[in-house]
């Protein structure tokens, strides 16, 4: 178990999935970065290992049976990653149920809705012409703090996510949680996710794995080249 995993990244909240995850593993990995704002998705020898065209991916070269295996989708990359260490995934059945009902959460609601709330709320006015959508708007910054209230609800009966232990549900909501103030939220009706973020935010593989490669991230307000891309402008 000593050769790397590849980790096709870039520093966004569903990358920092994974680069937290590897750092809190203790797993070694040889960084590939995906310029999204460049088109590197759409890489041919990238589609091979990720055909919905999204990073993260990985490439595990001592997967099952010791055989190479390549994972796209970041929830199936942490739920691999955690069987293959038995790390962060509970201790019990119920715990990894309680586990992949909360990363089931992010995957279908937190993720998707926070994303369309910084595309309306920060980037769509910023595209020429601008597209100020007072209707979206209000959609998902009202569904973003809907859910960050059942959050903080579930919070405020447990430690982390998922229970009274550190999971993967963790490591997959911390990342979009904390871009808070971008999804223009507020949290001082919430102190238990306030809690939550400030706590694990100070974890050290959390703030290494939040690290990799953070002076990459564009301002999409103003690169017009990368709007192009990621928005088909």
């Amino acid at each position: 178990m000593n050769l790397p995993i590849e980790l096709y990244y870039w520093p966004t909240p569903n990358g920092w999935k994974i680069s937290i995850a590897l750092e809190e593993m203790g797993l070694p990995y040889e960084l590939h970065l995906v310029d999204i704002g460049a088109g590197d998705q759409f890489d041919p020898a990238f589609l091979k290992i990720a055909p919905n065209n999204r990073m993260p991916a990985i490439v595990d070269p001592e997967g099952p049976d010791g055989a190479p295996v390549s994972i796209f989708e970041s929830g199936a990359i942490l739920q691999y990653l955690a069987r293959k260490t038995g790390q962060f995934y509970g201790a019990s059945e119920r715990d990894r149920i309680a586990v992949d009902q909360w990363l089931m959460w992010q995957m279908g609601g937190l993720g998707p809705m926070a994303g369309q709330a910084h595309h309306f709320l920060k980037y769509a006015p910023a595209l020429e012409p601008p597209q100020d959508l007072p209707y979206a708007k209000d959609r998902y910054r009202a569904e973003v703090a809907r859910l960050y209230g059942v959050l903080d609800r579930q919070l405020g009966a447990h430690r982390h996510v998922a229970g009274d232990f550190y999971s993967i549900a963790d490591m997959a909501i911390w990342g979009w949680a904390s871009l808070w103030e971008g999804q223009q939220q507020r949290l001082d009706d919430k102190p238990n996710l306030a809690r939550w973020l400030d706590e694990v935010g100070a974890r050290p593989a959390v703030q290494r794995g939040r690290a990799v490669a953070a002076d990459r991230r564009a301002n999409l307000q103003s690169d017009r080249k990368a709007q192009s891309v990621l928005f088909r402008r």
